[in-house]
């Protein structure tokens, strides 16, 4: 059975990626900081919970530890979880959405990666943004050109690239970034459009549950291949 964890999982894209991998038969985990949330949303979906806050790097070994006793392996990884950080920008904000949306990237995938090296067919997805792609934020022609979300489309930028640098430092691995479609979710509520996080996730269950020729390195969104 393929072991997944899923940080962020608890709501959104990461519940419904959650829940249609465990319809695929994985056996998954659900990553939240809140424990009561992460509780009540694996309960839900009968996935398994690991008390995992991206920015707390105790918190993060702990749960890597608790998978590698139970399983003594990963074979999926998502990096989900991300804040918005909307608003008047500040340091301490800024600190705090890269903290989420990049450095736990970083926090959550050096701590995976003795056990991603255990699998058969270990992959990695990290869920990105158009909004970090500096050919889409440049381009009247698209919805990211005016939308004003510059501590989340920065800290995007940063995630997708450390997805491709992940990918060249481990040629075993896949490494893919994904920009999962503008989606209705608590993250984008001030927005005001998107579509249903199911729908979307399914473009994250795609790079989830490729084989072991599978592409990696890249970045892309439903249709394929991503400018940025």
């Amino acid at each position: 059975m393929t072991v997944t964890l899923i940080t962020g999982g608890n709501k959104g894209i990461g519940f419904e990626t959650a829940r249609q991998l465990l319809e695929l038969g994985h056996n998954v985990y659900i990553g939240a900081r809140d424990v009561e949330r992460g509780e009540k949303a694996a309960a839900e979906l009968g996935a398994r919970f690991v008390q995992l806050d991206v920015t707390d790097d105790a918190s993060v070994n702990d749960a890597l530890a608790t998978i590698n006793s139970a399983e003594g392996r990963l074979d999926v990884l998502v990096n989900n979880a991300g804040i918005l950080g909307d608003g008047p920008l500040s340091g301490p904000k800024a600190l705090r959405v890269f903290d989420t949306n990049a450095v736990g990237i970083v926090r959550v995938t050096e701590a995976a990666l003795p056990l991603l090296r255990k699998s058969s067919n270990p992959t990695a997805v990290t869920v990105s943004s158009s909004l970090g792609s500096f050919w889409a934020v440049t381009n009247p022609e698209r919805p990211e050109y005016n939308l004003p979300a510059a501590l989340y489309a920065a800290s995007k930028s940063a995630a997708t690239m450390l997805t491709i640098q992940y990918a060249k430092a481990n040629p075993g691995i896949k490494f893919n970034a994904i920009e999962p479609g503008a989606t209705a979710t608590d993250l984008t509520a001030a927005y005001g459009f998107g579509r249903s996080p199911a729908e979307s996730a399914k473009t994250v269950v795609h790079l989830a549950t490729l084989g072991p020729d599978g592409p990696t390195g890249t970045f892309t969104d439903e249709f394929g291949p991503f400018n940025w």
